[in-house]
């Protein structure tokens, strides 16, 4: 495997591999904001997320890298990430699969994980390129890759079909390797002037 499967600590957060030991947890933490009522976005209901887990794990098998986030102040499950489609032989990644309960977001706690999973991936990995995918209409999470630095590289027009049978234009960005020292000094700046406030 080209990205090892292992915890990354930071000062908020932990990320720690999912395990199925995990879905109690993640059902809790899914349940603060109720982010599955959301169109848009692919939050599992509390109910499903065994399945979620289990098909995660899967991905596993195939190279993916899924975490749970872990609040390092309460050391509570607090959401979940990965990197997916990763892509050894072109030293490529996407992020995603992202969600947070509701009482964490607007805190340092997603800039945090975005900043340790780049670092990561660009520093210990030698990384090309980044990607990040999401709903055309999904304009809080737009706006977050955007803040991160991530650009624009297009529109996937009817990309997928959604759960109630919608079809999903995906907006794609990506962070490429002579971007990341800028997008890294961004993100230490806010986590440092604005920890309480970082997104």
């Amino acid at each position: 495997m080209w990205v090892k499967n292992e915890p990354i600590v930071g000062r908020y957060v932990t990320l720690q591999p999912l395990d199925v030991i995990h879905i109690e947890d993640l059902q809790n933490a899914v349940k603060d904001g109720e982010s599955w009522r959301l169109w848009y976005a692919s939050v599992p209901k509390p109910e499903h997320m065994k399945e979620y887990v289990e098909l995660a794990l899967e991905g596993v098998q195939l190279g993916d890298i899924a975490y749970v986030v872990i609040n390092n102040e309460t050391g509570k499950i607090v959401g979940t990430t990965r990197y997916y489609q990763v892509d050894a032989k072109n030293k490529r990644a996407a992020i995603g699969y992202t969600w947070y309960a509701n009482s964490v977001r607007r805190t340092a706690i997603n800039t945090e994980a975005k900043l340790l999973l780049l670092k990561n991936i660009f520093e210990e990995y030698g990384a090309i390129a980044v990607e990040f995918k999401t709903h055309f209409f999904n304009h809080t999470s737009r706006q977050a890759i955007e803040r991160l630095g991530a650009k624009l590289d297009g529109v996937l027009r009817a990309h997928q079909i959604m759960p109630d049978g919608s079809l999903r234009d995906t907006a794609v960005y990506s962070i490429i390797a002579s971007e990341w020292p800028a997008v890294r000094n961004n993100l230490q700046y806010r986590l440092e002037a604005f920890p309480c406030s970082a997104t």
